[in-house]
């Protein structure tokens, strides 16, 4: 309503129209969706879903499978020397131990 008063008052315009159509209206609407996570829940919800669709036509079209002989094979072992439980410190003692003088 303020958007045509605006425009059809003695002193209004159409472009001052437009900007309050967008600064009253869009744009808080446009804030109140991105914060509150407007359709990301919903597409996320959608993708879930259409994923278990698939997986559940994949397997009744492909029907059981004959257990796969490397499926249980172990991955070869590679090692650059440093362990991923230490934050990135090399492996074996991060810190030098620190003894009582008597």
């Amino acid at each position: 309503m303020a958007a045509i008063v605006e425009a059809t008052g003695p002193r209004g315009s159409v472009l001052g129209a437009v900007v309050t159509v967008l600064v009253y209206g869009v744009l808080p609407i446009a804030v109140l969706r991105y914060v509150s996570g407007g359709g990301r829940r919903r597409r996320a919800a959608l993708v879930v879903t259409a994923a278990a669709a698939a997986q559940a036509q994949a397997a009744a079209t492909n029907g059981p499978r004959a257990p796969d002989a490397l499926a249980h094979a172990k991955p070869p072992e590679i090692s650059d020397g440093v362990d991923p439980g230490s934050g990135g410190l090399a492996a074996g003692e991060a810190v030098a131990a620190v003894r009582k003088e008597a």
